[in-house]
């Protein structure tokens, strides 16, 4: 092996390679996230077979995500203040019984469409609690200079699962039928869960926790606001995912009712564009860099373009090709977002901002999925397709005309989230009489340690590009995800 391609794989793999929590995370995750990704594809085509109804995807979708949306700010402010190893596997346990629940009504006959929602809902409150804990645990297990390649890596890792997942789901539904693609997803949460309780504590990157309380959640959300650095690419997140990330609900109509095919085809087409995303991934993780708004403006509108596509595509053969670079632009686009928000956010805030970031990607799907599926039922599928695009590309010519030009960021100290927070050691938050030891682990707004003095030097208000730590091109200091994903 050449020295080049040497060091390409270390920058590419370097929070696996620094943090043994981190790896083991990592197997799990690409086991889990196959599952995942099979459950996904047999949920879509269950619901098509048992209402013949686009707008039925969207319902499911709606419910699935929905909780996302409603439970964002109590969500974010459990992840601030409790141990996020213990809810994450209280939270994929859920998720497993979950999907062999769905199992088991579709292999004794007695799934209908009242039940696959209901379970769709249950599945949704869990996630709400799951998502922001998850990607704000990535810091815990990597620290804030590897933060981006682990959320890139996690990406990865989803996305590679994409590639597999949805092509065996719709190999299993053609050929043994729809129950066993959600077998093989409740199993697959054992290998998260072992991953979580065979990592060590002492290994882990404490953060800063927050004690605040009930009348306090309206904070966090005042900080993101007052926040430019968070509040800008929120925005943008926000339309973008609301409408033209609503195209998943789209490809199980466009296989079926444009290009007259099956379930195999169907899986197929997600694998494709699963395929895309995990190169975006990996491409995303060598580079490592701090992104900018500019970054963000300019992924959307090739996203917007890559939908556009699609639309006009003539036959399945052009369409399959076509789902290669939309994928990578959607990952690209995604792990940007999701690395401006947490290396612009507080510690003790993190849990809080990532569950906003949750309630536009996963909580925006009820509203779009309910409006792109009626859309795509009355109008048109390819039309579907065409309105997820323009969205796209007018947002982010709008970000890319409207972002700073400047690379140099306006420091700015964070002082909205206003309770004392401290950690003990191990990670654990500290009571309020914390003695000195926690103290001067998590420093207080008055007491501004050399940690937070560094994570403030990095932070800016527009998320200006740059790249920090001098020689390795990692940012000072995915994804997540769920690596973006559906969850």
């Amino acid at each position: 092996m050449s020295p080049r391609v040497g060091e390409a794989l270390r920058r590419t793999f370097a929070a696996a390679r620094t943090s043994r929590n981190f790896r083991l995370y990592l197997v799990g995750q690409v086991v889990s996230a196959a599952g995942t990704w099979m459950n996904f594809t047999a949920s879509s085509w269950l619901v098509l077979q048992l209402s013949g109804s686009g707008t039925a995807i969207g319902i499911n979708a709606a419910l699935a995500f929905g909780p996302v949306l409603v439970l964002a700010p109590w969500s974010g402010a459990i992840a601030d203040r409790h141990d996020r190893r213990r809810i994450l596997t209280v939270t994929q346990a859920a998720l497993g019984l979950i999907a062999l629940a769905t199992f088991t009504l579709i292999i004794t006959g007695a799934a209908n469409l009242t039940l696959v929602y209901a379970l769709s809902l249950a599945g949704g409150v869990v996630t709400a609690f799951d998502n922001p804990t998850r990607q704000s645990f990535y810091v815990e297990m990597v620290g804030e200079r590897a933060l981006a390649n682990a959320v890139s890596l996690n990406s990865a890792a989803f996305t590679g699962a994409r590639i597999v997942g949805p092509a065996v789901a719709g190999l299993l539904i053609s050929t043994v039928g729809i129950a066993w693609p959600f077998l093989v997803d409740g199993l697959s949460y054992l290998a998260v869960i072992a991953a979580l309780l065979a990592m060590r504590p002492e290994e882990m990157h404490p953060q800063a926790r927050s004690t605040e309380r009930g009348r306090r959640l309206l904070e966090g959300l005042r900080y993101v606001w007052s926040t430019p650095g968070l509040r800008r690419p929120l925005v943008v997140l926000a339309v973008v995912f609301t409408v033209s990330f609503q195209f998943m609900v789209l490809i199980p109509l466009l296989t079926e009712r444009v290009f007259h095919e099956g379930a195999e085809v169907f899986g197929s087409l997600s694998a494709v564009a699963g395929l895309g995303s995990f190169v975006g991934a990996l491409v995303m993780a060598h580079r490592n860099a701090r992104p900018s708004l500019a970054e963000l403006g300019g992924l959307a509108v090739a996203f917007g373009v890559g939908l556009l596509f699609v639309a006009v595509a003539p036959s399945l053969p052009v369409a399959v090709a076509l789902m290669v670079p939309l994928g990578f632009v959607t990952m690209g686009f995604m792990i940007t977002g999701n690395t401006m928000l947490q290396l612009n956010a507080r510690p003790d805030a993190r849990g809080r901002v990532m569950a906003l970031y949750g309630a536009v990607f996963l909580g925006s799907t009820p509203i779009g999925s309910l409006a792109i599926g009626w859309f795509a039922e009355h109008v048109g599928v390819r039309a579907g397709f065409a309105l997820a695009g323009v969205v796209a590309c007018l947002t982010g010519l709008v970000v890319v005309g409207g972002a700073p030009a400047s690379s140099g960021a306006r420091l700015r100290r964070d002082r909205s989230v206003g309770a004392t927070s401290q950690t003990a050691p191990g990670g654990r938050p500290g009571a309020a009489g914390a003695g000195p030891t926690a103290r001067r682990r998590a420093p207080t707004e008055g007491t501004a340690g050399p940690s937070r003095r560094r994570s403030e030097r990095i932070r800016g208000e527009g998320g200006a590009p740059g790249r920090v730590g001098a020689g390795t091109g990692r940012p000072g200091g995915w994804p997540p995800s769920r690596g973006g994903e559906p969850p």
